[in-house]
């Protein structure tokens, strides 16, 4: 009786597991795949969904203030395949916030917890060992990237804001905008002369902002290391603003 019962177990669970549906995840997306990249260990290629993302094919770009001109990394550090991962989370929404302007929305990027933590490595594994005390974060999409980078490399994060939020006393840096005129605040005595500052924002477009931090920085004595971004715009030639100060950026936006 036994062995009559063991064996009709056997077999109900064999053709329990010959019935049950076989579970694969397609990667193949509706839309168009971000472009995929080997890497050192010259591991298969690898297509990652997106969403509807447009963004040009990712890699990282480096401004060199020494020789002053804008090149990519060294091309085998410079292909990561978490690259891919990022650019193919960021969506890409025509005509807004008016018409003409495409709109790179990092929110989607948000949702997919591992391209928003390849996102932050990547920038942690490029800082963590130059002496970065300070992580100055550009309102307000800079809020979302500052302070994880900031407590992974053991530095402060400072926000840098629009007129009339900050309730401290302030020192501020007036910029210029394509009509007019915008100011940024940062908190006096939130940073020291000598220390070693890092700024951080979502995009890179015309550069008046992050120009107008660097200023507000150098001015009260701190030395601006490098600033950083997820996303470049180079049609709107934004690292010209910059001058000599380096420029990090993952990935750039259509047409670069």
């Amino acid at each position: 009786m036994m062995l009559l019962r063991t064996t009709v177990s056997i077999r109900l669970w064999s053709n329990s597991l010959a019935s049950s549906p076989s579970f694969i995840t397609s990667t193949t997306s509706p839309t168009v795949a971000a472009t995929p990249f080997k890497t050192k260990s010259h591991s298969p290629l690898v297509a990652f969904p997106n969403y509807r993302s447009t963004l040009a094919s990712p890699r990282c770009t480096v401004s060199d203030s020494d020789s002053l001109k804008f090149q990519e990394m060294a091309a085998e550090d410079a292909q990561d395949h978490r690259l891919a991962k990022i650019a193919s989370a960021i969506r890409v929404i025509p005509d807004f916030p008016k018409p003409g302007i495409m709109f790179q929305d990092i929110t989607t990027l948000l949702l997919d917890t591992q391209a928003f933590k390849d996102t932050i490595d990547l920038f942690v594994e490029r800082y963590k060992d130059k002496e970065i005390s300070v992580v100055a974060g550009i309102e307000a999409r800079g809020f979302i990237f500052g302070p994880p980078i900031a407590l992974a490399i053991g530095a402060k994060f400072v926000p840098m804001r629009k007129p009339n939020k900050l309730p401290g006393k302030v020192i501020s840096e007036e910029y210029s905008l394509e009509y007019g005129t915008d100011t940024m605040e940062m908190h006096v005595g939130a940073v020291e002369a000598g220390e070693r500052a890092l700024i951080i924002d979502d995009l890179i477009a015309t550069g008046g902002t992050l120009g107008a931090a660097i200023r507000l920085l150098e001015r009260v004595g701190v030395k601006v290391v490098e600033c950083a971004c997820v996303i470049a715009l180079p049609e709107l030639k934004g690292r010209e603003r910059l001058g000599d100060n380096p420029l990090f950026v993952l990935v750039n936006a259509p047409g670069a």
